[in-house]
C-alpha cells in the first residue's frame, strides 16, 4: 500500500486519535507523504458511524477512534470485523484499564480533557491580566476587567486580584490617594463590578507600620499616621461615592474570605 487513507473517529474533536495517529505514521513515514488523514469529529450515532465505515471501504482506509461510550466503541468495533476494515481503538482499552483499577465506572462524556485545558488556560490568561493590571499601571484594562478593585494602600488589592485571578476572573486594581486624581476609565466601569475594599484606620496604622519596619524604614513616617490614613479614608470614600460601587469591610477578614464575598455578589448580580 502506497498511499495511506486514515479516518479519525472521535466523539470530541478528535485531537488525540489525530496526534496518536500522525506520530505513528512518522515512524513509517516522516514527511507523512502518500498519506491522507481525515476527521471525523463530535460523532454521536450509530448511523453516522455506518455512513463513515462505508465512506472507509470506498477509499480502502483504515481507522482509528477515541470513542469514550462504551456501546459506540462495540458497535464499530463489529462493523469493522464485519467488513474486515482495519481499526484501531485508541480509548477503549486504557478507560476498561482504569475502570477494573478504580473499581468505578467511567462517565462516558465526550470533550472532558478538553474542558480541562480550555480552564487551566483560562486561568493562566487571568494571572497574566491581574499582573499586567495591578496597582493601576494601565487604565486601560478597566475596561476590560471582570472585578475592578479599588482601595487605599495596604488593603490587600494585589493578593486579592491573584487568588481571584486562579479563579478563573480577571481583575485589575487601583490604588487611590488623594493628590492624584482616578483615572477616568474607573468612573466608565459598571458599578456591579467594582469593589471598593476598606479597612479600619486602627488596624492599616498597624499594617503600614509593619511595612515599614519590614522595609527597614522609620515606622513613625507620616504614611503610616493616623491623621494621613484618616485623609485617604475620606478620599476613598469620595471617589466610592462617585462610582456607586459597593464596600467591602477587610478590616478582619482573610484573603479568600473576602475573594469568595466578592465572587458571591458577582453571580448574585448574574442571577
Amino acid at each position: 500500500m502506497n498511499n495511506l487513507s486514515v479516518f479519525i473517529i472521535s466523539d470530541s474533536v478528535g485531537e488525540t486519535g489525530d496526534l496518536v495517529t500522525k506520530a505513528a505514521i512518522s515512524q513509517f513515514r516522516p514527511g507523512m507523504q502518500d498519506t491522507k488523514i481525515q476527521r471525523f469529529p463530535h460523532v454521536e450515532s450509530k448511523e453516522q458511524l455506518t455512513e463513515i465505515v462505508h465512506l472507509a471501504l470506498e477509499q480502502d482506509a483504515i481507522i482509528v477512534y477515541t470513542l469514550v461510550k462504551e456501546v459506540m466503541r462495540g458497535f464499530l468495533r463489529n462493523i469493522c470485523i464485519k467488513k474486515e476494515i482495519p481499526a484501531v481503538d485508541l480509548m477503549g482499552p486504557i478507560m476498561e484499564m482504569l475502570g477494573e483499577t478504580l473499581q468505578i465506572e467511567p462517565l462516558e462524556e465526550p470533550g472532558l480533557v478538553r474542558k480541562l485545558d480550555d480552564d487551566y488556560f483560562q486561568k493562566i490568561e487571568a494571572i497574566e491580566f491581574a499582573v499586567k493590571y495591578d496597582d493601576g499601571r494601565d487604565p486601560r484594562g478597566l475596561l476590560k476587567a471582570d472585578i475592578v478593585l479599588i482601595g487605599v494602600s495596604r488593603t490587600s488589592k494585589t493578593p486579592l486580584s491573584q487568588f481571584l485571578a486562579h479563579k478563573r476572573y480577571k481583575v485589575a486594581n487601583v490604588p487611590l490617594v488623594p493628590e492624584v486624581e482616578p483615572p477616568e476609565e474607573l468612573f466608565l466601569v459598571d458599578p456591579a463590578k467594582c469593589f471598593g475594599l476598606v479597612i479600619s484606620p486602627e488596624k492599616l496604622n498597624s499594617i503600614r507600620k509593619e511595612r515599614l519596619i519590614a522595609l527597614g524604614l522609620n515606622d513613625g513616617a507620616h504614611y503610616a499616621k493616623l491623621e494621613r490614613i484618616n485623609e485617604e479614608i475620606v478620599h476613598f470614600k469620595s471617589v466610592v461615592d462617585r462610582i456607586d460601587c459597593q464596600v467591602i469591610d477587610v478590616t478582619n477578614k482573610a484573603v479568600e474570605e473576602t475573594a469568595n464575598d466578592i465572587i458571591h455578589r458577582i453571580q448574585s448580580s448574574h442571577q
